[in-house]
């Protein structure tokens, strides 16, 4: 059974199941839409369980298109991303803003003093 991988987006994930669909479809056999979306939805990690919540909550998951659920979770995943990314940025801006603020005091005290025999 297909499922998707913690690391995966949903973009891959969904172009695998797409893929094993065609090739099941050049074989003659029917292969809608809603199954692939009955799979993604029950095989898709939990961090995405509150997207499936809130989808259920506003329509019929019955009637939901492929493209409308890799869209829905495409834009949860790249909120996520964005989040991931600021939290980085903010952790790498204090760290620099910490390891600069010990050395500009450092330097800030030789460069104050002024040296010996001088009236400036």
């Amino acid at each position: 059974m297909q499922s998707m991988k913690e690391t995966e987006i949903i973009k891959g994930y969904a172009d695998r199941l797409l893929g094993i669909a065609n090739r099941v479809r050049l074989l003659g056999k029917e292969f809608p839409d809603e199954r692939i979306v009955q799979k993604i939805l029950v095989t898709i990690p939990e961090k995405y369980e509150s997207k499936i919540s809130a989808l259920e909550e506003s329509k019929d998951l019955s009637t939901i298109t492929l493209g409308e659920l890799i869209n829905a979770l495409q834009a949860q995943e790249q909120r996520r991303m964005m989040r991931q990314e600021e939290v980085v940025q903010g952790a790498f801006h204090t760290k620099a803003q910490n390891s600069r603020g010990g050395k500009d005091k450092k330097n800030n005290k030789w460069r104050n003093k002024k040296p010996e025999g001088s009236n400036k």
